[in-house]
């Protein structure tokens, strides 16, 4: 007797209005259902068709059979005792991990009341091997689909107790490399009926995918462009990102100049200063003239050391610029007219390193699995995630 093959079931976070219209319509089922599926995803943070409670019994029963709400899974998180940055660590729904990041704006700056800000994953691992990046050690695994994105921002939220009013993409992968994904969970949570982030206070962070920002231009992408930039010098470039090598420092300022053009939106250059390196003079004459070729403004940014990872070769030369060091270098930037940020060190005492909750959470795994498969061992492995 041949066996029915047994239908999947369609996964509905992630899915944006268009689509929900499409599967209710599907199930025979009027248009505003999909509104109604639509605000308890996404605005309201349903976790369960069961919390859809203005949602009939009946058609409950349906969405039950037919379709999922999958949510990412708390494995842990670590707030920091110095400034309040809290580093959650979620387990997908094939047990990989990524990280997310909610950083609280400094005391009594302004507006802090009504700021938080999220920075999320794009991606499982990462292919690009920029040498300071300690989630580059983990290699690539896969992208995360929108869903997964966007879901990042509604657990974190939830876990926050108050609303995030900006979003980075600047979590672990390269959100070029997972555009179309990336582009959608934004159009999601941008909506009015959903997490209602304006674009403004959207950045998308690059390595440098020149192609992708010309791309974001010509799509009138209103969101902000941020480039992980390190060094203008294309063979310094090189060494701490290989990118360099597909899309040189050239090709990138030209995809920058097109990019402002096209929006009229300054871009803004992610610094991070290693000691003797690109902390010189001469880097600070190269981020001069680029500021004057193209309207932007430089966020340097502090150098959480890998050691952990234990790098070796280039990587493993990589210092920190001191304090009175990047001092001189800030302000001889701003005494050139050059629009200058310096980013705090959020977390320092909770693992601060992008990436490296999920490596020692990684290797931590590793290792409970070889206890658990030595001879003569008691240990039990536990795949019982832990919320906190």
């Amino acid at each position: 007797m041949r066996q029915e093959k047994k239908q999947e079931k369609r996964h509905l976070k992630g899915l944006d209005m268009p689509e929900l219209l499409e599967f209710v319509e599907s199930l025979g089922e009027k248009k505003y259902r999909a509104g109604q599926i639509f605000s308890w995803l996404y605005a309201k943070g349903a976790g369960s068709f069961e919390e859809m409670t203005d949602i009939s019994k009946e058609f409950r029963v349906v969405l039950e059979k037919v379709s999922s709400v999958d949510n990412i899974v708390l494995v842990t998180k670590r707030t920091s005792s110095l400034d309040g940055t809290t580093k959650f660590l979620f387990r997908l729904h094939d047990g990989l991990q990524v990280e997310t990041v909610l950083i609280p704006p400094e005391k009594n700056s302004p507006g802090a009341e009504k700021r938080l800000t999220l920075c999320v994953s794009t991606q499982v691992g990462c292919p690009l091997d920029c040498k300071f990046c300690a989630t580059g050690t983990m290699g690539f695994l896969r992208n995360l689909s929108a869903g997964e994105i966007v879901d990042q921002v509604i657990q974190a939220q939830r876990h926050a107790g108050r609303r995030i009013s900006n979003l980075v993409y600047m979590g672990m992968g390269e959100p070029m490399l997972n555009y179309e994904n990336v582009m959608k969970s934004v159009e999601i949570i941008t909506d009015d009926n959903s997490l209602n982030i304006g674009t403004g206070h959207i950045t998308i962070s690059t390595a440098g995918y020149a192609d992708k920002i010309r791309r974001m231009a010509d799509e009138g992408r209103r969101v902000k462009l941020a480039l992980s930039l390190h060094s203008l010098d294309n063979e310094k470039r090189t060494e701490l990102m290989p990118i360099t090598r597909k899309f040189n420092v050239e090709e990138l300022i030209e995809s920058l100049e097109y990019y402002y053009q096209k929006t009229r939106s300054r871009p803004t250059m992610e610094y991070i200063l290693f000691e003797g390196f690109n902390d010189t003079n001469g880097d600070i004459r190269k981020i001069v003239r680029l500021s004057n070729r193209v309207p932007c403004k430089v966020n340097i940014i502090p150098f959480h050391p890998i050691d952990f990872v234990h790098p070796s070769g280039f990587a493993k030369t990589l210092k920190p610029t001191a304090k009175p060091r990047m001092e001189a270098f800030v302000e001889s930037l701003r005494k050139s007219n050059v629009t200058v940020m310096v980013r705090s060190s959020a977390g320092e005492d909770i693992e601060a390193a992008c990436g490296q909750l999920a490596v020692q959470e990684e290797a931590a795994a590793q290792h409970r699995t070889q206890t658990f498969h030595s001879p003569g061992s008691s240990s039990r492995l536990n795949p019982t995630p832990q919320v906190v």
